[in-house]
């Protein structure tokens, strides 16, 4: 059972417990932590209920003379023991049921087990969740209207005011859960979406996919922005917007192709792909990399794509792109690229590229296990596209070695499997006695 004991806490206890206090003075001496203000005692409170108030206010720091010792949560039923330790009644009655007849706190003997309601620290901790619980419900309901009311500014302001306006919703949005709801449940997400079309300047339109891509959508929503005129826009914005502007295209596009049944042609645009490989270049922005390759990733996923992914020069350009990146973000890249190389297009840019097969072996037991896999799938894939070219390559790169350890690994059985074709498949070009002596494990140590 958790046991928390600082000697601030319990003198705070003994101070609340040895006299009657009046909350204002409560308050001015420090015993709440300081900061919350002189509080009401309107009789109104009264009629707010104190376990939803903790509930509603459970990401605020308490202060801790209100927390019960055990539990490690604010009470709502404080009572006292005779060594002056206070706890929620409910925790304590159950530490004396399992037989223990000490404090908790101090772990002294009792003796007497009764406890006596503490009312003045119960008051003081009604009192504190109550003002702080009705502030809170103030500023939603300011949030709730300042929505509402941009929402309305919307349906009448052009040009700059637009902007601005849009603009104050986004930061909205991105600041109050309150604001996403409130959008939500007065149409917003209809009217938001309307101001994209072929018209729609850039300024706007980055504006409504800052404000969207903040909004849980459903699959009208969904559909409605996956209109063509409406992608064309994204895609546009996506090629020239900011930093920021270019990761909310990228995470919305993402989103919209969530759980939808869209046509494969709506997102195998050139310019798309472009834009995303483009984003994906900078290593600058770390959350633009990962964003980008996890659309890519998405829409390889489809198949069709593939050859114009290949096309557009994807293999080189992520190929070059591994070295630095985390492994999350080398996850994507290896499975983007082993998605390729199940297309002949794929493969032969694969082996075209010099940096391929060195990049990709490095690889090998050096991140997770789902690179090892994504890797060996890639390098057997142009292992036996091209066996005379490839194979001496890799083996030249050290893709022995790598793939003896695989064998002798904790990897599952099909990855060593695999690693003991692929070797099979790179020792053919070799005698025995000059493969074996290319096996050295000081070359993958290396």
């Amino acid at each position: 059972m958790p046991m928390y004991q600082p000697s601030s806490r319990r003198e705070a206890d003994m101070k609340l417990d040895s006299q009657v206090l009046d909350l204002e003075t409560a308050v001015k001496d420090g015993i709440l932590g300081g900061g919350c203000g002189v509080i009401s005692t309107d009789f109104a409170l009264e009629k707010l209920d104190l376990k939803i108030m903790i509930e509603e206010l459970e990401s605020m720091d308490v202060p801790t003379v209100f927390i019960c010792p055990i539990s490690l949560e604010p009470m709502q039923d404080p009572v006292t023991l005779c060594t002056g330790q206070t706890y929620e009644r409910s925790n304590i009655l159950k530490w004396f049921s399992l037989g223990h007849y000490t404090c908790p706190t101090t772990m002294q003997d009792l003796w007497d087990d009764s406890v006596t309601p503490n009312k003045t620290l119960q008051q003081l901790i009604y009192s504190w969740f109550s003002q702080k619980y009705l502030t809170m419900k103030k500023r939603s309901e300011d949030v709730q209207g300042r929505v509402k009311e941009v929402l309305e500014s919307l349906k009448k302001v052009k040009g700059q005011a637009r902007v601005q306006a849009l603009k104050e919703l986004r930061q909205l949005v991105q600041a109050h859960g309150t604001a996403k709801k409130t959008v939500m449940e007065n149409g917003g997400v209809g009217l938001v979406s309307s101001l994209l079309g072929p018209l729609t300047t850039h300024a706007v339109g980055s504006e409504v996919i800052g404000v969207i891509v903040n909004l849980n959508l459903d699959l009208n929503s969904k559909s409605d922005l996956l209109q063509p005129a409406k992608l064309s826009l994204m895609v546009d914005i996506l090629n020239e917007g900011s930093i920021e502007t270019r990761i909310n295209c990228t995470r919305l596009i993402g989103m919209l192709m969530e759980g939808n049944d869209f046509a494969s042609e709506n997102v195998a645009s050139l310019s798309l792909l472009v834009a995303l490989l483009r984003l994906v270049k900078d290593k600058k922005h770390p959350n633009a990399v990962s964003a980008g390759l996890s659309l890519l990733k998405t829409i390889c996923s489809h198949e069709s794509v593939r050859s114009s992914f290949v096309n557009v020069g994807a293999v080189p350009l992520l190929v070059e792109l591994m070295p630095g990146l985390n492994n999350e973000c080398l996850e994507l890249v290896l499975y983007i690229l082993e998605l390729l190389s199940s297309i002949p297009e794929g493969r032969l840019a694969l082996k075209d590229c010099p940096n391929t097969i060195p990049n990709v072996v490095k690889l090998l037991m050096k991140a997770s296990e789902n690179c090892t896999q994504f890797a060996l799938s890639i390098l057997w894939a142009i292992c036996k596209f091209a066996p005379e070219e490839c194979a001496s390559l890799a083996v030249d790169a050290g893709l022995a070695a790598k793939l003896l350890l695989v064998i002798q690994s904790g990897y599952n059985p099909v990855l060593k499997q695999r690693s003991a074709e692929l070797l099979k498949l790179c020792s053919l070009n070799y005698t025995a006695t000059i493969f074996i002596s290319k096996c050295k494990l000081t070359r993958t140590i290396q």
